[in-house]
Formats: C-alpha cells, sequence, structure tokens
C-alpha cells in the first residue's frame, strides 16, 4: 500500500494509544491521522480515499458504539473496535452493525494490522461499487422515455413481439429502442442488463406470457 492512497482514523483520547497505533501503521507505510474525541474526527474533512476508522468504545464525549449507530446511515469508513473493557454484547453489537473486529486492549499488532487491512480492502470494495453504481444511473439518465419503458419491458423476459404489444408499437421499433438500450447501458448481453436492472432497483411489473417472438 502506498501511503496516498489511503488513510486510517484513529479515535482515542489516550495520547499513549495514539502515539504506539501511529507508529506501528507507520511502520507499515500506512498514514494514519488521530484524534481525542469523536466530535473531532465527525467535524474534521477527510480525504475520498480508502479509509479505516480505529475506535476506541469509550471516548470522552460519546460512546464509540453510539458514534458508529449515527453514522450507520452514512459513507463511513468500516470500523475496528479497539477497548479496554470490552464485553461479549457489546462486541456482539459492534459486529451486527458491520464492524470489521473488536479487540479487547492489549492486542497484538498482528490481529490489528489484519483488521485495519481487511477494513481497507471493504472500503476499497465500497468505493468501487458505489462509483459503478453512479456511473449506471448516469447512464440511465441518458435513456429517452421510450427507452426507459422499454428497459424493464426486456428484462422481465417478455419477447420482442410482446413487449411491442405493450407499448402499442412496432415489434421492428421495439428491437431499436432495445439495441439502444442494451447500447446506452453498455450492457454485453441481456444477462447483463438484467444484472443492471437489479443494481438499479428498476420495478419489474410484466413477466414473460406464452406467445409471440
Amino acid at each position: 500500500m502506498m501511503k496516498d492512497d489511503h488513510i486510517v482514523f484513529i479515535v482515542d483520547d489516550d495520547r499513549r494509544v495514539q502515539e504506539a497505533l501511529g507508529e506501528l501503521l507507520e511502520a507499515h507505510g500506512m498514514k494514519a491521522v488521530v484524534f481525542g474525541s469523536a466530535g473531532e474526527y465527525v467535524r474534521s474533512e477527510k480525504p475520498d480515499v480508502p479509509a479505516c476508522l480505529i475506535l476506541d468504545v469509550e471516548l470522552p464525549d460519546i460512546n464509540g458504539l453510539e458514534l458508529q449507530r449515527q453514522i450507520a446511515q452514512a459513507d463511513h469508513p468500516p470500523i475496528v473496535f479497539i477497548t479496554g473493557h470490552g464485553d461479549i454484547p457489546s462486541s456482539v453489537r459492534a459486529i451486527k452493525r458491520g464492524a470489521i473486529d473488536f479487540l479487547t486492549k492489549p492486542f497484538s499488532d498482528a490481529d490489528l494490522m489484519t483488521a485495519v487491512h481487511a477494513a481497507i480492502a471493504e472500503d476499497r470494495k465500497k468505493r468501487a461499487e458505489r462509483a459503478e453504481l453512479g456511473m449506471l444511473r448516469k447512464r440511465y439518465l441518458e435513456l429517452t422515455p421510450r427507452e426507459r419503458e422499454v428497459l424493464p419491458l426486456v428484462v422481465s423476459g417478455l419477447l420482442n413481439k410482446q413487449a411491442a404489444s405493450e407499448l402499442g408499437i412496432s415489434e421492428v421499433t421495439l428491437q431499436v429502442h432495445r439495441r439502444n438500450v442494451m447500447q446506452k447501458m453498455a450492457a454485453a448481453s441481456l444477462a447483463d442488463l438484467v444484472r443492471i436492472a437489479e443494481r438499479l432497483e428498476i420495478p419489474i411489473t410484466h413477466s414473460r406470457r406464452a406467445g409471440g417472438n
């Protein structure tokens, strides 16, 4: 990993822990930024790069688990919890809400680095998925109103004649719209277009019926 292509946020009010974690990450070629409270972290400007959030459970302003709950609906880095007072209910709650790991102090350097690498890898994946979804939405917006009517009919499995009948157009015209949809959405096949429609959560209100070609 290059330092410029990721960042690790550390939220812990213990300066000794901040320094120890910072030095550990630095030794592994990773960039880290430390905060002494949840409020400092929330208010900070964050670079748009894959990240991991190392979060202490006990903080001076709010509980780390509460911070996890508050930012759950936002795009936030995967969390690695650290705590000096771990308990099973807290760890279960944290993991159920998507935390990568819940480490009780003292934890090994290896365990922490494994969790950090896993968190950054997950964030990279999520960012790639969000970027793909954004591109698909952009392509969808470039479809004409008629093409947006054709798309759900095509992915529902209707034959060309059936889809054309639904729209009150000729089969030839339907085929032209279908080809345009495939091209604009950069779909290599019908199966690919179905996957795209699922990603865009396009409602499928028709089902294939007998008859037609």
